[in-house]
């Protein structure tokens, strides 16, 4: 049996040593995860989240039994809803590219478990190997990529590693009269973790990225701009625009750090950055690879 729930969430698995013993399963739950509360232990195996191998849901007085595998769910009691769908623009048996909307995480974190674009895929296409071999941010829009098969994955994320996969992002950010004397160009900077962990920041040292940055079109006070990394930092795109007076539109992390309330997301404000096309060559099949996402980013949006 599948161990994966009916919100197409992949359960976790444990083992059951055989140096240990405890009154019942509830007990060693407790002892093994002391970072989780007894109580919510009791909810799971209340709602029938704790499967045995064939996928039977166990009791929290079921006698320990050791050398065996068991599988266990998470339990959200709240998780913000994303009301926005995502489209799936290409399948075959090796790659499967999703157009993912704003504010979707790709895969659970946080408060994320069911509202995840990888979650939401493998209960459409009841999928459960699929797997994303690059990520983009939660806030961003536009194409991921997936590997359909568990012994191909790291080929493809060999792509990203190796630098030869071309992406090309779109923004919505300040129109600015110097940048446009500069453009196009491309910009480096040595890029670091910041004290908070939301936030990265540039510091001196040698450049570890590079973007190469590029007028669209211009709707005074406002411009779209062309964006293609050469590396992969986290929030690079945004870092860079930001560091050249161009942050942006809508970004509530870069310049300013705004907090928000995860279940009071305001969606009609959705961070003005695109990943707009990607490709590459093929390394299962040898194809030439090319996809571009359907979505357009909008001058008037607020």
């Amino acid at each position: 049996m599948s161990k994966v729930n009916s919100e197409g969430v992949s359960a976790s698995r444990v083992y059951l040593p055989a140096d240990q013993s405890h009154l019942n399963l509830l007990q060693f739950f407790i002892a093994q995860f002391p970072h989780i509360d007894a109580g919510e232990w009791e909810m799971r195996f209340a709602e029938g989240l704790i499967l045995d191998a064939d996928g039977q849901a166990l009791a929290a007085n079921d006698p320990y039994r050791p050398n065996v595998h068991l599988h266990y769910f998470r339990r959200l009691a709240r998780e913000p809803e994303i009301p926005f769908e995502e489209s799936i623009l290409f399948q075959d048996e090796h790659l499967l590219v999703a157009d993912k909307p704003h504010f979707l995480p790709v895969t659970p974190s946080g408060l994320y478990l069911h509202q995840t674009l990888l979650n939401r895929l493998k209960k459409k296409t009841q999928i459960q190997t699929l797997s994303p071999i690059h990520r983009i941010d939660r806030d961003t829009a536009g194409l991921v990529v997936f590997s359909i098969n568990s012994d191909e994955r790291s080929q493809y994320q060999n792509l990203f590693r190796d630098r030869v996969v071309n992406k090309v992002y779109e923004a919505i950010a300040p129109y600015s009269e110097a940048l446009n004397k500069r453009l196009p160009f491309t910009y480096q900077s040595h890029l670091e973790e910041s004290e908070h962990f939301l936030q990265m920041q540039e510091v001196e040292g040698e450049a570890n990225t590079d973007t190469q940055i590029e007028f669209i079109e211009v709707s005074k006070p406002w411009a779209r701009y062309r964006l293609i990394p050469g590396s992969g930092k986290k929030h690079q795109l945004r870092v860079h625009l930001n560091a050249l007076g161009v942050p942006i539109k809508n970004d509530q992390i870069y310049p300013i750090l705004t907090p928000y309330q995860e279940y009071e997301l305001d969606f009609t404000k959705p961070l003005q950055l695109l990943a707009k096309s990607i490709t590459f060559q093929d390394p299962i099949t040898g194809a030439h690879r090319e996809f571009f996402s359907s979505q357009e980013l909008k001058f008037g949006l607020n």
